[in-house]
């Protein structure tokens, strides 16, 4: 295998895992759902995972790991988090999240010491939140008192991942009692350097999803820690942590786009297998239309997703706002699309056993999606104070956006953590490239109501730009008005309406003109058809005037088709179609 290539390292995981719908398969969803109802890990995936190698995706290449692309990483993570969300999250992503903060911040010694870990397949967990304070990270009370070349940890966190079973772990903690900005900081601690007298480990906490997900905490008394520990510099411990959650919040929510894709997928062979009225389910109109109106939201999160993802490599001075916006956006269509998806099972969504049985884990699954590592309602309040700069610089200055933006799987530059930003300062230049994108289309080239749609979230970006420009500070922050907040999801919508557009534009020009659904097979081929287009753009429009979602008949014929074809060809239904068993 050649470990350089992501694509090629998919292949292999989707190998060793199989087809989870196989009844005989021992890495199938029978045994996941038996793990899942004794509360308990999924140790034969854990074990595959291991033998993968999965912790050397999250090391960067430089400290011998896999870890050169982003998008890559999120592809791996959606074939894990279709078969089992508490793998991906349990397994591994806590390691990145911990990690993150590593590469960011820490010293060489302390980030080829924790890739070592890592690639030797040990965990390290992470200790930001305090059940008190919630996503009120300046709150934090735990404590690092940092005197006379020593630290000294109290003080309790919770809620943690794999904190029991992890070798290390990043903690946030208070270092200093002044109020402000530089009171908090990060330490990577290993557990083997803590005095086991001085700390004990909270009872777990049970939750009704990611039921194997170990999730505990940890109290510290009076407990030493090497002054080795600390990561960056002392009091920089939230910005360290606000440019890490760039990363994070872009890419975690994006995995779990791998969980609507198999709701989607459990739908689709039930309707097809289960007859009523002489005929299969999903030939029913009203079935098509709820999985064609699910299938396009998962073509718009993804299409948002992505688009975000390669900001990080491309554009990361402006991710502290498409970081925001793909967790604001994309956890909730990704939930309400389950949701809708629960009402065409009817009463086989209930039923814990057979083919179906899947669904009900992945609905209870699905939902920390919206308040996990940071709730939605913190990015909302986050971006409505960034819309008066971004009316008054970004919007108002046409700029040039890279292409590379909006293809499938470009070239793309090395990640630069230090070049990832606290602030976008006003700057930001993906929801003006729908205006530009419709002006330089050819007369002719767009179909009648994609030119329709697409003209009217020009014209909001125009409106907003308008609204924001001159907004007071008592429109801004927790206690705004809420006409205020709406301000955020109508730019949300607009930056959604480009990306998917700018994804379409750029792909049709290319000359490719068919679709997967004539039977291609080909990833471009679909984007570059301007039906799937014409259905993200349908629905994101109906949410904004409160139109009828259901897409007209042609539409959802297009999209359903699609997606059984992909089935049949064992292939992913995001936008880049990878192979999926």
């Amino acid at each position: 295998m050649n470990l350089a290539d992501g694509p090629a390292r998919l292949a292999r995981l989707e190998h060793e895992f199989g087809d989870p719908f196989e009844p005989g398969n021992p890495l199938g969803f029978a045994p996941v759902l038996a793990a899942d109802e004794a509360g308990t890990p999924f140790g034969p995936g854990e074990d595959t995972l291991a033998e993968f190698g999965l912790n050397a995706e999250f090391v960067p290449s430089r400290l011998g790991g896999r870890l050169d692309r982003l998008d890559d990483l999120v592809q791996i993570m959606r074939a894990i988090y279709r078969r089992d969300p508490c793998l991906g999250l349990g397994y591994g992503v806590s390691s990145f999240i911990a990690g993150v903060n590593i590469w960011a911040a820490g010293t060489p010694e302390q980030q080829q010491s924790a890739a070592d870990l890592l690639r030797s397949g040990q965990r390290i967990a992470v200790a930001y939140h305090e059940l008190a304070h919630g996503n009120d990270m300046a709150g934090t009370e735990c404590r690092a008192d940092c005197q006379a070349g020593r630290i000294t940890l109290n003080g309790r966190k919770e809620v943690v991942t794999n904190l029991q079973r992890s070798e290390a772990f990043v903690l946030f903690a208070r270092t200093s009692a002044q109020p402000g900005p530089r009171s908090h900081s990060p330490l990577l601690i290993s557990k083997a350097s803590l005095d086991p007298r001085r700390f004990r480990y909270l009872p777990r906490f049970a939750t009704m999803g990611m039921r194997g997900v170990q999730l505990g905490g940890i109290e510290f008394r009076d407990c030493p820690a090497p002054e080795s520990a600390l990561l960056g510099q002392l009091g920089h411990g939230m910005e360290i942590a606000l440019r890490s959650f760039q990363i994070t919040r872009t890419t975690l929510v994006s995995m779990f786009c791998g969980i609507l894709d198999t709701g989607l997928r459990t739908v689709i062979r039930h309707t097809t297998r289960r007859r009523l009225y002489g005929g299969p389910v999903i030939a029913m109109p009203h079935v098509r239309s709820v999985i064609a109106g699910a299938y396009a939201d998962l073509l718009a999160a993804d299409c948002l997703a992505s688009v975000a993802t390669r900001a990080l490599h491309l554009l990361p001075a402006q991710t502290p706002v498409y970081a925001q916006a793909v967790k604001f956006f994309t956890s909730k269509i990704l939930i309400d699309a389950m949701n809708d998806l629960s009402h065409v099972l009817g009463a086989h969504f209930y039923v814990r056993d057979g083919e179906a049985a899947i669904f009900a884990k992945l609905l209870r699954d699905i939902q920390p999606a919206g308040f996990g590592h940071a709730a939605r309602a913190a990015c909302q309040v986050s971006l409505l104070s960034q819309l008066p700069p971004l009316a008054r610089r970004g919007w108002a200055e046409p700029a040039v956006v890279p292409g590379e933006l909006f293809a499938i799987r470009p070239a793309l530059p090395e990640l630069s953590l230090a070049g990832l930003a606290i602030s976008a300062a006003g700057r930001e230049v993906l929801s003006g490239a729908l205006a530009a994108g419709l002006a330089a289309s050819p007369a002719g080239a767009l179909d009648e109501d994609v030119a329709q749609h697409a003209g009217y979230f020009a014209a909001e970006h125009r409106l907003l730009t308008a609204q924001c420009r001159d907004l007071g500070i008592d429109s801004l922050g927790i206690m705004a008005d809420p006409r205020s907040y709406d301000l955020v999801t109508r730019y949300v919508r607009v930056l959604v309406a480009s990306a998917c557009f700018e994804t379409w534009r750029r792909a049709s020009s290319t000359g490719s003109t068919g679709g997967i659904g004539d039977g291609a097979g080909d990833p471009a081929a679909f984007i570059a058809d301007q039906r799937w287009l014409a259905a993200v753009l349908h629905r994101l429009r109906a949410a904004a005037r409160n139109r009828p979602a259901s897409l007209p008949s042609e539409l959802a014929d297009f999209l359903v088709h699609e997606a059984a074809g992909r089935l049949d060809r064992r292939q992913g239904l995001g936008l880049e179609a990878p192979i999926c068993l």
